[in-house]
């Protein structure tokens, strides 16, 4: 694992680039009103939390609840995981309400005024083509309005810097740690050293990090282990999650990251579809096998950066 001095404090990065990530947001986004226990509060950093600290507190003693963490971080986080799932599901939802609506809206009045010049004792053709090809015209729009909103919500891909994928790891490393910690998980992380640094956004990559451990810890039981593993060559990064839980069901299998497909009673089915949505945007690869003794291991693969 490379070594914590080249590090710089892992939550005081992170939120960092989350105020940086916030401002690069479009506008809609930013201004969206949201109740009062919805927003990011401020976080103090008087007492920044540490690697080690982290560590440290994953292990409780006698003296020691086991809910003892950083004050701020499981606040930061739970409005980090309320943020992301209203402001962009309620942001999507809605921009393909309007996008549809109107043109479906049309398709469907066209749709009937050409049956009936049609179904006339001297059916009106030349009429009707004109009819459908507004059906067609209608159509189209309605494509082009999904793609305005899927560029909305996919940041430019220029944005993305060389970064070293153990960095963003680490930084991730506190937040990860307070979810193990809360399912009662013994979280392990095992990066190797000298990796290539890769062509990311950080912030997308990190959300592929979060996700990842997040349906690991659900998927274990507790008193059980999940481990974080980071490999490589000159040729890429490869970052894996192995659980010890069911593993993932036969007829899972060919759906498990298609979008609204989902094992989990209150699931939404996004989560992992908007993981292969981001590793792709990277030229990465996404999978997942049979951890070995059991359980899953999700991997995602980055290409070096040139």
């Amino acid at each position: 694992m490379p070594s914590a001095t080249r590090l710089r404090d892992p939550l005081e990065a992170l939120t960092e680039r989350l105020g940086q990530a916030r401002k690069a947001e479009p506008a809609l986004i930013r201004s969206r009103k949201m109740p009062p226990s919805q927003r990011l509060k401020h976080m103090p950093l008087d007492h920044p939390i540490s690697l080690d600290d982290a560590n440290q507190r994953a292990a409780p003693d006698a003296h020691t609840a086991p809910a003892d963490s950083h004050p701020g971080l499981e606040s930061m986080m739970q409005q980090l995981m309320e943020i992301a799932r209203a402001s962009v599901l309620e942001e999507m939802a809605s921009g393909i309400a309007h996008e549809l609506n109107q043109p479906l809206g049309a398709i469907a009045t066209f749709a009937q005024t050409g049956e009936r010049m049609l179904n006339r004792d001297q059916p009106m053709v030349g009429e009707a083509l004109q009819v459908f090809r507004q059906i067609s015209a209608e159509a189209m729009g309605a494509g082009a309005g999904i793609r305005t909103i899927r560029r909305l919500f996919n940041r430019d891909l220029r944005q993305r810097t060389p970064h070293d994928l153990a960095e963003l790891l680490h930084e991730l490393a506190p937040l990860l740690q307070a979810l193990a910690r809360r399912a009662d998980i013994d979280l392990s992380l095992d990066c190797a050293a000298d990796l290539p640094r890769v062509l990311v956004d950080p912030l997308r990559i990190q959300h592929v990090m979060l996700t990842f451990v997040q349906n690991a810890l659900e998927a274990s039981g507790s008193k059980s282990r999940v481990e974080i593993m980071l490999r490589g060559d000159r040729y890429g990064v490869e970052l894996s999650v192995l659980d010890q839980g069911a593993g993932i069901p036969d007829n899972a299998r060919a759906s498990i990251f298609r979008p609204f497909f989902t094992t989990k009673a209150q699931g939404t089915g996004l989560g992992l579809a908007s993981t292969r949505a981001i590793v792709e945007a990277h030229e990465g690869t996404i999978g997942f096998d049979d951890a070995p003794g059991g359980g899953a291991r999700f991997w995602f693969r980055l290409p070096a950066a040139a």
